[in-house]
């Protein structure tokens, strides 16, 4: 398949990077996987779960080059481009494009706030659709439903039974299991995992549940 055109703009050859690191993919449906993780700078959402605050500000900016030799030089065949938000700096099209180009599996973590369908197609696209105990429901993008994928994910991060009752009525209101994986979450620390495991068998509910792996082996550590 022929790559996305690149824009020749300078303002789009370069990010800020708040991290580059390799650990096991912890969600999704390549969980498990060895994966480089790159974490662009910034986010326009303020959610209530967060646990990626640290990159809400500062960073290095880098070039899209120099980024894409660093994953590449960790000879992972997954790479996940994540933030903060990470279609918040224009030239996040160009690195999931290049990192595509030099054969890698890419996946881009987003909020569903921007426009994903910018977004290289060979790229997997992880979306978020943000629930009420999130506190950012309002910023969900609903044209970005009609640009999901069999291959892609919508997650719902689950706070509390409200929370759950609203994505499950989301979840059968749009079809969603028709259009790609939809993925349950308990909010860590928020919601024990059983309770969300238990309501979701109780209502014979099409979802996959997860856990974050990566939490569950290392715990809330930033880079892991």
């Amino acid at each position: 398949m022929a790559s996305v055109a690149r824009d020749a703009d300078p303002a789009e050859q370069s990010l800020r990077i708040t991290e580059i690191f390799c650990s096991l993919q912890g969600e999704a449906s390549s969980v498990g996987w060895p994966t480089v993780f790159v974490r662009l700078t910034g986010c326009p959402l303020r959610c209530g779960y967060c646990d990626t605050a640290y990159a809400f500000h500062g960073g290095e900016r880098r070039s899209i080059a120099s980024i894409a030799a660093e994953v590449e030089a960790h000879g992972t065949r997954h790479a996940c481009v994540t933030g903060g938000e990470p279609l918040a700096q224009r030239g996040c099209t160009a690195l999931v494009t290049r990192l595509c180009d030099a054969g890698l599996q890419v996946s881009v973590e987003t909020s569903g706030a921007l426009d994903i369908s910018v977004l290289d197609p060979r790229a997997q696209r992880v979306m978020d659709v943000k629930t009420p105990g999130s506190g950012e429901v309002a910023r969900n993008l609903p044209d970005n439903l009609a640009h999901l994928r069999s291959r892609d994910c919508a997650k719902f991060v689950i706070c509390d039974r409200g929370d759950y009752e609203w994505s499950r009525e989301f979840v059968r209101r749009h079809e969603l299991g028709a259009r790609c994986e939809v993925l349950f979450s308990p909010s860590w620390g928020q919601l024990p995992a059983g309770e969300l495991a238990d309501w979701i068998l109780a209502d014979g509910l099409g979802v996959r549940f997860q856990l974050q792996l990566h939490k569950v082996l290392w715990g809330d550590v930033p880079g892991r």
